[in-house]
This record gives structure tokens, sequence and C-alpha cells, in this order.
């Protein structure tokens, strides 16, 4: 059975030592050796696709990230905007965030330059009658968009503009009637009146009435992918603030996880990796993240304290081990990473049963190492505990005793007691789950010829109620669930949950001991050179200037 190595070590004893025995090096070497040979495995599977779904996990945990304040957010994706290649793919999909969800902010510049509209209008039937075919009929309460701008402006001017008017009809109406009767601009060929105005009355196009028409963004609706051409123009051409500014009030408005979900999987390499290295010069750490609290406390930690030198393949592989294990586990089961699956395999079969002295001897060791290869190493072993668990416990029993093994308190989360698909109690089930499994054996047989027996069936009727009541059997296998001490009893997890669960948990815990022991050894440092200075300068640590 697995050995889940989640309970920390003793607490020192009295003589310094931090609680961890020395353990067997080889043992520590041949795991060292393994996880690097592994490693090779993975890679090879998470670039196969091009790398983009491990960057779209990456992304996806950054976008997670809880501790970036709203000015130092603003700050990251202004100088992210501010990037010449930005202008092709992260401003045209910002623009079409603020279209979707403040258009208002797009609609209040655009009602300042309605001359932009003449071009969206012409020749373009299709944006015509989608705009200004909106008059209200009998009883309607008013015109609506460009149907009302028109009406407005057509008798605020009408000595000038009333001729240009287009009416189906023998004969033209007159401002007087139309006022009594305004469903009377029904009756206007509402194609060639705006195809009049767009060639003679060019003041329509830079009114008042117009721009009220469009101020509260809904004409971007008509063809967004027109109007995030023409904005990116006054963005990077014109360089027009209106527009610098309603992108900044959007980013403070916006929440983190969205525009990072949106923006950044759009970025190549290089820029994906500047912002992340941009970010850790924004990270506050909180008590919760420092205690792991949530999914991307790791890379938090990683990135607030690692330095410059940290890679993109190490982000991507260190994400893939610690945050996504489960779609790794996917990825690796497709059919064309069948040749790396076999090498996993092969690799674990050789794996090293460690005491628990040699594991956390390993743990000890990730305390010298460099950060983001001691992240490495316990995100690759638990990884492997996620996957061996996933294999292995297949069964609830499995499970059960995998809990009792490894110090898990728990309780049953659904009691099935009540389920009598072939007359047998659960605490039958329960005593008899290695029997189902492998297909019934003696207790199998029995309850076939009881089957036989009481609906009488030949013996194909037989095998259909055989494989109905394996098939209930499995259905309440994975229904079963359990509250852990793991996590305090907070939560019911089932087994297609819990290999992923444990990991984590496990993750967390090694994790957390190393960064308190990384921390503890800073602190004796720091403690060891004031007493070396106190030792240098006298004995109550005071000079006089003359010796400074």
């Amino acid at each position: 059975m697995l050995r889940l190595f989640w309970q920390k070590p003793p607490l020192p004893p009295s003589d310094g030592n931090d609680g961890v025995s020395g353990g067997n090096r080889d043992a520590v070497d041949a795991t060292l050796s393994l996880l690097r040979n592994l490693e090779l495995v993975l890679w090879s599977v998470i670039s196969s696709c091009g790398r983009y779904e491990a960057r779209l996990w990456l992304c996806n945990t950054v976008s997670s990230i809880h501790s970036i304040a709203a000015r130092d957010q603003l700050h990251l994706f202004m100088e992210l905007l501010r990037s010449e290649r930005s202008k092709l793919d992260v401003a045209p999909r910002l623009l079409q965030m603020i279209f979707e969800k403040r258009p208002q902010k797009a609609g209040r510049i655009l009602a300042k330059r309605c001359h932009l509209l003449e071009k969206f209008f012409q020749g373009n039937p299709r944006r015509i009658f989608l705009w200004f075919d909106n008059f209200a009929g009998i009883g309607e309460s008013g015109h609506q968009k460009g149907a009302r701008a028109l009406s407005l402006y057509a008798f605020a001017n009408r000595d000038v503009c009333w001729e240009e008017l287009e009416w189906k009809g023998k004969h033209g109406q007159s401002p007087a009637v139309v006022a009594t009767k305004p469903h009377y601009f029904q009756d206007l060929d509402i194609l060639q009146t705006v195809e009049n105005f767009l060639e003679y009355v060019p003041d329509f196009w830079s009114s008042a009435e117009l721009a009220e028409s469009v101020k509260d963004g809904e004409i971007l609706k008509l063809d967004s992918k027109y109007f995030v051409e023409q904005f990116v123009g006054l963005m990077y051409k014109e360089d027009l603030e209106d527009i610098w500014t309603a992108i900044e009030e959007y980013i403070l408005e916006e929440n983190f996880s969205s525009l990072s979900q949106n923006l950044l999987i759009l970025l190549d390499e290089d820029r994906l990796l500047l912002f992340l290295k941009s970010i850790r010069k924004c990270i506050h750490l909180s008590g919760q993240c420092q205690d792991f609290g949530y999914p991307s406390c790791w890379l938090e930690n990683l990135l607030a304290t690692c330095d410059d030198q940290i890679s993109l393949d190490e982000l991507l592989l260190l994400n893939a081990v610690i945050g996504k294990g489960r779609q790794l586990l996917r990825l690796l089961a497709d059919e064309e990473h069948e040749e790396e699956k076999e090498k996993v395999d092969t690799i674990l079969k050789s794996k090293v049963t460690l005491s628990d002295a040699d594991h956390w001897a390993l743990i000890k060791e990730c305390v010298n190492m460099k950060q983001q290869v001691a992240i490495k190493v316990v995100g690759q072993l638990s990884w492997v505990l996620h996957y061996l668990l996933s294999r292995e416990c297949m069964t609830a029993q499995s499970w059960e005793i995998l809990f009792k093994t490894n110090g898990i308190h728990f309780q049953k989360a659904t009691d099935y007691s009540l389920i009598q698909a072939d007359g047998i109690r659960e605490s039958d089930l329960d005593s008899d789950v290695e029997g189902w499994a492998s297909g019934g054996k003696k207790k199998g047989k029995r309850d076939r010829k009881k089957r036989r027996k009481k609906y009488h069936c030949d013996d194909n009727n037989s095998d259909e109620i055989e494989i109905e009541q394996n098939n209930a059997w499995q259905g309440l296998q994975a229904g079963r669930s359990w509250f852990l001490s793991t996590d305090g009893f907070s939560c019911a997890w089932n087994i297609a949950d819990l290999p992923e669960h444990l990991s984590r948990h496990c993750f967390k815990t090694w994790t957390k001991w190393i960064y308190s022991k990384r921390h503890s050894k800073m602190d004796d440092s720091v403690h060891g050179l004031s007493i070396s200075v106190e030792d240098h300068l006298g004995g109550d640590g005071i000079v006089g200037a003359h010796e400074l």
C-alpha cells in the first residue's frame, strides 16, 4: 500500500537536530535520478502539443493569483499594451472585452468622432438597415437608434435637408404632417435616404443627434471587428488620450482573473515570461498565501522569492505537475502518447520504496537546493503520487485501507445501506470488495445461481443480469465519498477526485516544511551575522566614530 508521507516529522529534539534522520543515501539518490528521468518524459509530452496547452494551463494558474493590488494590475497591463507587438493581439482583445462589458466607455469616445461612421455606412446596406430602420409604428413609444437621430436632425434642419428624405409613396410628407404622425417615417426609403445624407448632408455625421444615438455603445454590436480596428488606430497611430484613459479605467474596474484569462494566452513566450517576471515585483504575500491556502500560492511564493533566472520551461513543467496533474494524466493517456506512457510505467516500476526517514531526508535536501529546483522535486513527487493513486486505488475498500495505513481519519459521506441492488447489505459489499472487482469468485458464483433460480432466466438473460449487477456495483463505487481529516472534514471527496486532493495535500505539506526550514536557516544566518558583528565591535556593540 502506498505511503503518503503527509505527516510532518517530529519536532526538533533539544540537541538541535531538525527531527529528520539521515535516511538511506542510496535511496535518496535513486529517487532523484528517477525524477530526472521522469522529467524528460513529461517534458516530451508537454512540448509535443506545441506547448500551447501547457501555456494555457499556466495562464489559468496565473489568473487565480490573489495578491495583485489594483494599481499594480494597472501598471502590469498598461506596460503590456505599450508593447508594439500588443497592438496585433492584446489590444484588439482588450477592446473587444470593453465593447462586451463596458460598451458605453467606447460609445462616448465614438460620439466625439462620429465622422468615423460615414465610412462605416458607405456602401453597406446591411449596416444602414440595422441602425436606421428603427422607426416607431402606431402606438409605439418612439424611434430608436439611428432612426431617432435621423428624425431629430431632419426636423431641426428641415430647411436644408428635408428634401433629402426619400419617400416610398407617390409624394413626400411635409414636416408638419410627420410631426403629428411620426409613424409616417416608416414610409421612408431608408437606404436611399441615408445614401443621400452621406452624399449631400455631411453635417449630419458630426451632429449632436447622431452622437447621442451612439454614446451607449450599442452600435458597436453591428460590426465589432470594424470598430476594434478603428480604435486600435486611435490608440497607436493617433495616441488618443481619451481612449487610453478609458482603457485605464476599465483595467482598474476589471478583476485580475478575467484580464489574465483573456489576454495572457495571446502572448508569445518572450512577452509571457517578461510579464511573469514583472508580476514578482507586484506580489504582496498574505498570511493565507504563505500558508498555501489556495491553488496558486505555490506560484506566488515562487515568483515573489526566486531570482530572475527562472525560465518559462521550468514554469510550464512546474505548473503541469503541481497544478494540472489530472490534465497531464489525460494528456498522457492519449493514443499519440502511448510510448511516453510506457516509459512512465517503466520508470515508476523501478521506484525505490522509501521509508519515512528516506523521504524526509530527501525533502530536507530540498532546503539547500535552488528554490525552483526544490519545488520541481516536490512537485514531481506529488505527481508520481497522483499517478500511482489513480492506478492502484480503484475501489472503496482500497481507499479506506489507504486512509488507515497513512493515519488519515475518515467518515463516509453517504450511507448506502438502503441500496439493495442484489439483496446485499453494505457490510457485505465492504467485506467482499476484491471478490466483486475480480469477477465475484465463489460469492459471485453463488449469486449467479440465486439469480437464475429467482428469475428463471436462460443463460443469455443471466449474463445480462450479471452485467447489470457489475454496472450497478461500479456506479456504487464511483459514488462513494468520504470526509477526511486532511482538510478538517470540510468537504466530501469521491474516488475520482481523491488522487488530486491527496497529492496536492502532500505537496502543500512538504512545501510548507521546506519553506519553514529555509526561513529558519535564513534567520539563523542573520542571527549569526549579528553575533559576529557584535564580537567585532565589542561586547556591547558600541564603537566610537573614529573607529568607523
